[in-house]
């Protein structure tokens, strides 16, 4: 946690280079590697978060995934429909001088509850629909080449209507590496269950966590006091099986075992045996002419057949 004070409402950030200000609502959160406030920019009536790092190389590297991501997603067309709010994420870094040279970028302010909040208030049934949006989410991610690693309720916004944002990408990191933060309880490695080398089967573990921390916490408390030497992800696996619902048992416990191909593959079971739907292609939705001519004429020919029929 940073040691220094957050800045008073109505503090102005003033950028030294694009030269944008920036007046302070409020505190949205305070971190290890920085501080978000609520602000709105001079002259728009648009509310951004304003992140102010602690650390100037840390917080260069988180604007470097932001942009890298950007940048991905723009040279896919088909992601870009998808998954447009991440374009916007990253709106410009900058740094203001307060005493010294402070670096600061602003984002997309999401509007919504703390995963957690949300399903508290509206109920766990709305963890379908949540968790699919969440997969889809970590799917963009990976197909960019990054894993989010700190993934916990904490990091997620969920609006009123179930739209789901990943708000903190300070632990993002490249597929391959090492994953730069976690926090135990979801961490692969805490369990015994995988290295802590980014990949998408980190992440769905985390995930799988996450899940069983929003249904089941005082289980998974218990399990994590555990001795290192003898915590196991058996105990995890144990946990999801005693789970009502014996589909998300099974997707939780395929996940706990690093058991899908991918982050696509995991978000497309959830799909349909969590959420119950199956996204059809439109080609397959509309209904051929000629399908419906033939159709047409059998009614016709059924008509006629059951009009002799009665008159003989």
């Amino acid at each position: 946690m940073s040691s220094n004070p957050p800045y008073p409402v109505g503090t102005v950030i003033s950028g030294k280079w694009r030269g944008n200000r920036y007046v302070i609502e409020r505190m949205l959160g305070r971190g290890a590697n920085g501080t978000v406030y609520l602000v709105q920019r001079e002259g728009r009536r648009e509310r951004y978060a304003l992140k102010i790092g602690n650390d100037t190389l840390e917080l260069q590297s988180e604007i470097n995934v932001l942009t890298s991501l950007q940048s991905c997603r723009k040279r896919s067309e088909f992601r870009a429909r998808r998954e447009s709010a991440l374009s916007s994420y990253l709106l410009e870094s900058d740094d203001f001088k307060d005493g010294e040279h402070t670096p600061f970028y602003v984002m997309r302010y999401v509007e919504g509850k703390q995963l957690h909040h949300f399903l508290a208030k509206n109920g766990i049934s709305w963890l379908g629909l949540v968790g699919l949006k969440l997969l889809e989410k970590l799917q963009t991610l990976h197909e960019c080449g990054f894993v989010f690693g700190d993934l916990k309720p904490e990091n997620v916004m969920v609006s009123d209507y179930g739209e789901a944002e990943l708000i903190d990408y300070g632990g993002a990191s490249p597929m391959g590496r090492s994953v730069k933060q976690f926090t135990e309880w979801h961490d692969r490695g805490f369990w015994n269950a995988g290295s802590r080398t980014g990949d998408e089967n980190y992440d769905l573990f985390a995930f799988a966590v996450l899940c069983l921390r929003l249904l089941n916490e005082d289980g998974l408390k218990a399990a994590a006091q555990q001795l290192p030497q003898t915590r196991s992800v058996d105990e995890l696996i144990k946990l999801a099986k005693s789970l009502p619902d014996r589909k998300l048992s099974s997707w939780l416990c395929l996940a706990l075992k690093g058991g899908f191909p991918g982050s696509a593959q995991a978000a497309e079971i959830w799909k349909i045996h969590i959420y119950g739907t199956r996204k059809q292609p439109k080609d397959a939705m509309a209904t051929p002419r000629w399908l419906k001519s033939a159709f047409g004429l059998s009614l016709f020919v059924l008509a006629f057949t059951i009009y002799w029929v009665l008159r003989f």
